[in-house]
């Protein structure tokens, strides 16, 4: 905690000699695999390598195909240097295929290394890390990706106004996420980076992260929607992180990014694994550097403008929504399961239709014409998994929303105030949940939920499944009724809970009630009650 507060402070930043004491020790101390080159080895294998030949006569590696190099002010012989370690990694690190970063690393550590076998030693800790659930260096396009993926998804829950003004104004919001490495190691300046890679030795990855949200938050500050009309909002994020000192101070823009109360190491490890994994299942290898040109499209498409159709939300609605949920299922176009203008005003039958599918966007059209929904992270099979109680199930990605008329978002009450909930510990049993049976049938407010009530559903474990991201036995909770996601039985559909529902249904799917609860921390999403005119049930294809 004392070397973090003085990384986080800038410590070391006013001695050179200081600062390259400390990266060295620090890096030493990182747990990495047991056969990792060192100085040694790099002395060896540069020798066999250019032996009397210039470093120019060999090709840089092909992880670096189409990464930029920047040498923050390196001489001709620093840069020589860089050149000479990057081709020795590919020699030494045959299975790195994609690591657009590592240019950028390696030419930090150049500044403060006394030679340049001590900054390969160093560099090649940071790729050999084996520290659970902590990362320094992606080193594939599949990982390069899910990273992307995953800054997205933070993005889309700590910079809600950002994230909004992204989705409106470009085509493609993954495309602007893409970029958020660069934004660090490449666009900023030289006197901002130090200071990052200061912190991101000691605390890792989840260090960049939040330096990035901070900046994203910075951006959001100093436009206007209107500013923004016409203009490339890639290029304009770009050019504002070049001159962020125009905007805040490095002390500042740090202080910031540590006010930003994300989730734990662990969880954000998670988040990663899924985001990888919805990857592989469209495709991409571990092996494979970059997307053929003609597929790198392909993965992050929108909401398709011409042929997407629904008879409560228009494209456009349908494409601010999906910019809403996690960014692992936005990879696929959405597949409408069920209508109630099509399939009937049936609960058994809504259940039939989306079973199998997990997540699934609920949207629902009242008579008075106001439109609302929810985005359900669990299939609608796991109601039969907790007993003739039908418990609730669903993990903190759920989500409730207003369309029309206004659209507005409203998550899980613990994305904003993550310290609430505390880890669990490994040796502790996820806490119970109250029975949305009696819920049904409860006053508005819930009290009749007492503890004699209540139900614990069983973990389902697959063997080999991660477990989800943000699910609630991860967590020590200070309420049971701030994990009340979603509920189905005979008697009708519970959406959120805890001194209310933000979303009942009945058994015909004609009649509703909303109200705020603590879940979602949400207001009635539309009337209180309300008669459903039409009712849709979206999957991913």
């Amino acid at each position: 905690k004392e070397l973090k507060k003085l990384a986080r402070e800038g410590y070391w930043a006013t001695s050179r000699a200081l600062r390259a004491r400390v990266y060295h020790q620090l890096i030493q101390q990182v747990t990495c695999r047991l056969v990792t080159p060192d100085a040694l080895v790099y002395t060896d294998v540069a020798n066999r390598l250019f032996g009397k030949q210039s470093v120019s006569s060999h090709p840089l590696p092909d992880f670096l195909e189409g990464c930029s190099m920047p040498t923050y002010c390196l001489t001709v012989e620093g840069v020589t240097a860089l050149k000479k370690i990057l081709i020795c990694i590919d020699n030494l690190f045959p299975d790195i295929t994609y690591s657009p970063i590592l240019p950028s690393l390696v030419a930090l550590l150049l500044h403060y290394s006394e030679e340049e076998a001590q900054c390969f030693e160093n560099i090649s800790r940071l790729i050999a890390s084996n520290a659970p659930h902590t990362s320094y260096i992606d080193q594939s396009f599949l990982a390069h990706q899910a990273s992307c993926m995953t800054f997205g998804d933070l993005a889309n829950k700590h910079c809600p106004a950002a994230h909004r003004l992204i989705a409106s104004t470009s085509e493609n919001v993954f495309e602007v996420y893409s970029e958020w490495l660069s934004w660090l190691f490449h666009d900023l300046p030289f006197n901002y980076v130090i200071r990052i890679f200061d912190v991101y030795l000691l605390e890792g990855q989840k260090v960049l992260y939040r330096i990035a949200l901070a900046l994203l938050k910075q951006y959001r500050l100093s436009v206007t929607s209107t500013e923004l009309e016409g203009i490339d909002i890639k290029t304009d994020l770009q050019a504002f992180v070049q001159n962020i000192g125009e905007h805040v101070t490095v002390d500042k823009l740090l202080e910031r990014a540590f006010g930003i109360r994300l989730f734990s190491r662990k969880e954000i490890w998670l988040l990663q694994m899924a985001n990888r994994k919805a990857l592989m299942e469209r495709g991409m290898t571990m092996v494979q550097s970059r997307h053929p040109p003609s597929c790198r499209q392909s993965f992050h498409l929108a909401v398709d403008m011409q042929n997407f159709s629904s008879s409560i939300v228009t494209a456009q609605e349908m494409r601010i929504i999906w910019s809403w949920i996690p960014e692992r299922f936005s990879l696929f176009p959405p597949l409408l399961l069920f209508s109630t203008s099509e399939d009937g005003c049936s609960l058994q039958r809504f259940y039939s239709c989306c079973e199998g599918y997990e997540p699934t966007v609920l949207l629902i059209k009242t008579t008075e014409q106001e439109v609302c929904g929810a985005f359900l992270s669990s299939d609608w099979s796991e109601r039969r998994k907790s007993g003739a109680t039908s418990g609730f199930f669903g993990t903190g990605e759920c989500f409730v929303f207003t369309v029309r008329p206004e659209m507005e978002r409203y998550e899980w009450v613990f994305i904003k105030k993550p310290e609430l909930a505390k880890a669990v510990p490994r040796s502790r049993q996820r806490s119970p949940s109250p029975s949305p049976t009696s819920l049904l049938s409860s006053s508005p407010d819930g009290r009749r939920a007492s503890s004699n009530l209540l139900t614990v559903p069983t973990p389902q474990r697959t063997k080999g499944r991660l477990s989800p991201f943000l699910a609630i036995r991860h967590f020590l909770l200070p309420s049971k009724t701030a994990s009340m996601f979603m509920s189905g039985s005979q008697e009708g559909i519970i959406i959120g809970g805890g001194g209310g529902r933000a979303l009942t249904l009945d058994a015909e799917l004609l009649w509703g009630h909303t109200e705020s609860c603590e879940t979602f921390d949400n207001p009635p999403l539309c009337q209180e009650n309300f008669k459903v005119q039409l009712l849709e049930a979206w999957g991913f294809q």
